[in-house]
């Protein structure tokens, strides 16, 4: 487990099924995410299953022990490159607050030495200004944009909605510098 000030990160439980179902049954998520709004019983199994990764974190506000959103965190392979990637998605009705950037500073000043780690990554829409702002928030640097790389949406007619991605990325040295 993880502290900060209001904050709790610690691995999910099989319990955390309602609250992750209180946000991605949310269809707003699924602007810039993949997927589309999840039931209460998938919710349910989807907490599972994160229950049995090391990917994935829940974020928890520690005055209330209610989980707010959850953190992806995931090494690329290969492995001796030693990059992970990040990743975020917030309760709606928490963001705005500074949660996701506390969440993120806390893993990342944790997982840093914890697991050796030269460089983290992160990925996000160019017009999710919310995301991008967080990720410059917490220190890493726009590497990039990556031109019409990804989709996650189709047409009615079933032709894909290509989107930009932009690249953010923060070394080791850099971690020590900006996350204390």
């Amino acid at each position: 487990m993880i502290s900060t000030d209001r904050l709790t990160i610690r691995p999910f439980t099989k319990d955390d099924g309602r609250d992750l179902y209180e946000y991605l049954s949310n269809p707003a998520i699924y602007r810039y995410e993949p997927g589309e709004p999840i039931s209460l019983e998938q919710a349910v199994v989807l907490a599972g299953e994160r229950a049995n990764t090391n990917r994935f974190f829940a974020v928890v506000l520690m005055n209330t022990g209610k989980m707010i959103g959850h953190l992806y965190f995931n090494q690329i392979e290969p492995p001796s490159l030693r990059t992970w990637e990040l990743g975020y998605i917030m309760n709606p009705a928490y963001q705005q607050k500074g949660y996701t950037t506390e969440a993120a500073v806390g893993l990342l000043k944790w997982a840093f030495p914890t697991h050796n780690i030269h460089r983290v990554v992160a990925f996000c829409n160019p017009e999710n200004t919310a995301s991008w702002k967080v990720l410059e928030k917490i220190g890493m640097r726009r590497e990039g944009i990556l031109k019409k790389n990804i989709f996650f949406m189709k047409r009615p007619d079933g032709a894909e909605l290509w989107t930009d991605t932009y690249e953010y990325a923060m070394l080791e040295e850099e971690a020590k510098e900006k996350l204390g």
